[in-house]
């Protein structure tokens, strides 16, 4: 017992500084197309069981210890791998229109490339055939996995050919990306100059004229408007004046959106965590022992799929924008309708099936969106220190959730049908847990919620960064081509 607690005490500290060494690495060297490095980057740590299940199947099915064997040794050597390039990175300096653009498509074929490994991976990733026919499996799965490193090398092979692709997609800047660095700043500069344009102009009016103001107003309103006021007060009291402000820790840890924000991912995602941590234990109970392998597929790939699609708001944000907070709120809808179909039709394989993959691909969504989401909100030099302090709702949700499913398991092992293995007693049936699900659907409704009182309270905040940047937008681009 103590072995397996030192064990995931270490690899709970691993994950939290691994991740953050990518987020910090993604943001500082992709300026220009932020989110979509870290939802690529963040999009990868979704298919790692899809891929531990087809490497266990190829080298040996019989052996659970393998999986321990292979979660030691790929990490390390991957990172030791990655360990060269990183040390040896050059500086980071301003890049071109040119190189934005460049980079935009480079991005494009990568995700493209990783749909395709997502969709390989939840076609054969639960493949139960021969050895053999595992191993040529999952050869095609390294194949994937390692061939976007030879796209940077191939685009570059073929710079010559560069102008006829960027004449086909007219991309203008970074196309592909919802909140940009420079417009950040510029957006600065200009919710500043509004504001004391503002400001002015409400120093020109006379007391006598603020007075006779608010006394016609007092006449024109009703009780029904006072109310209405009443909420505006609510959803308006301490908003967020702009996107990219830096938000030290004291700070943030003040702020009503960052509370509302932290529910909303402790309430959506980090259940859908411990939904896919106690999967195994639910087939189980449930009768669905032999599909324990195809639903930890389906959730990782599903979950894989929700991390690329986190990148679809900087995809369509030329033809359709809306808020990455309005996104996120979205992308919490399957959550609670998923928990609900498994209380309700739990007994159904296809229920399951179906409820682990809406799982999945919310809390895929939530785990990639998160980072961008922190980066807008409360500026991007703090967001390694802030998306810590955000996703301490982990470990604490982890805990809490985990010890209700238990206590509620446990109350229901006398109840319903019981198997002993070994010195541990299995509980069997729907009852074991159908309160967990009806439980954890309620408090999904709870993060939904708080995300779209977070889409409210900061939807002025990306409208007024998004007018300023309409604003901006044909005079760069007049100068950038009076410089080509």
């Amino acid at each position: 017992m103590g072995q397996v607690f030192f064990l995931c005490l270490l690899a709970g500290c691993s994950i939290c500084w691994f991740n953050t060494v990518c987020f910090v690495l993604c943001i500082k060297n992709f300026p220009a197309n932020r989110a979509l490095a870290l939802s690529l980057t963040v999009s990868y740590n979704g298919v790692s069981a899809a891929l531990y299940a087809l490497a266990g199947d190829a080298i040996s099915a019989s052996t659970s210890s393998l999986y321990l064997l292979l979660n030691s040794l790929v990490p390390l050597i991957v990172s030791i791998a990655a360990l060269v390039p990183i040390l040896r990175q050059p500086s980071v300096d301003p890049l071109s229109p040119e190189a934005v653009r460049s980079d935009s498509i480079m991005f494009l074929l990568l995700n493209m490339l990783a749909v395709l490994t997502g969709v390989y991976l939840l076609l054969f990733g639960s493949n139960t055939s021969d050895t053999s026919t595992s191993r040529l499996l999952l050869g095609g799965a390294v194949f994937l996995l390692v061939f976007p490193l030879c796209v940077p090398g191939v685009v570059y092979a073929r710079r010559w050919f560069h102008h006829t692709i960027h004449s086909s997609f007219q991309l203008r800047g970074s196309g592909f990306i919802l909140v940009d660095d420079d417009d950040l700043e510029l957006h600065k500069r200009l919710v500043s100059r509004e504001t004391s344009y503002n400001n002015l102009n409400g120093s020109l009016l006379s007391d006598d004229e603020v007075c006779e103001y608010r006394s016609s107003s007092q006449k024109l309103c009703n009780k029904e408007e006072d109310s209405a006021r009443c909420c505006e007060k609510m959803i308006e009291k301490d908003q967020l004046v702009m996107l990219g402000e830096e938000h030290p820790a004291h700070v943030l840890v003040g702020r009503l959106d960052f509370w509302l924000y932290y529910i909303a991912y402790f309430c959506g995602g980090t259940i859908g965590l411990v939904y896919s941590n106690n999967l195994g234990q639910i087939a189980q109970s449930l009768g669905h022992s032999s599909n324990t392998t195809l639903l930890l597929t389906l959730y990782s790939s599903f979950s894989f799929f929700g991390r690329l699609l986190s990148a679809a708001p900087d995809y369509v944000r030329a033809k359709f924008y809306f808020a990455r907070t309005g996104w996120l709120t979205i992308a919490l809808l399957p959550t609670p309708v998923a928990f609900f179909l498994l209380a309700a039709l739990s007994n159904s394989t296809a229920a399951l099936r179906v409820g682990t993959a809406l799982i999945g691909l919310s809390s895929g969504f939530i785990f990639a969106a998160a980072v961008s989401v922190t980066s807008e909100l409360f500026g991007p030099n703090s967001v390694g220190v802030n998306h810590n302090i955000l996703i301490t709702n982990i470990p604490i949700g982890s805990l809490i959730y985990g010890v209700l499913a238990a206590v509620i398991y446990d109350g229901n092992v006398g109840r319903g049908l019981k198997l002993m293995f070994s010195d541990s007693v299995v509980c069997m049936g729907r009852d074991c847990y159908f309160l967990t699900f009806v439980w954890w659907g309620c408090l999904s409704i709870v993060g939904l919620v708080c995300s779209l009182l977070l889409f409210i309270r900061t939807k002025h905040a990306y409208d007024a960064f998004e007018r300023n940047r309409a604003l901006v937008e044909p005079q760069r681009n007049r100068s950038s081509n009076s410089i080509a």
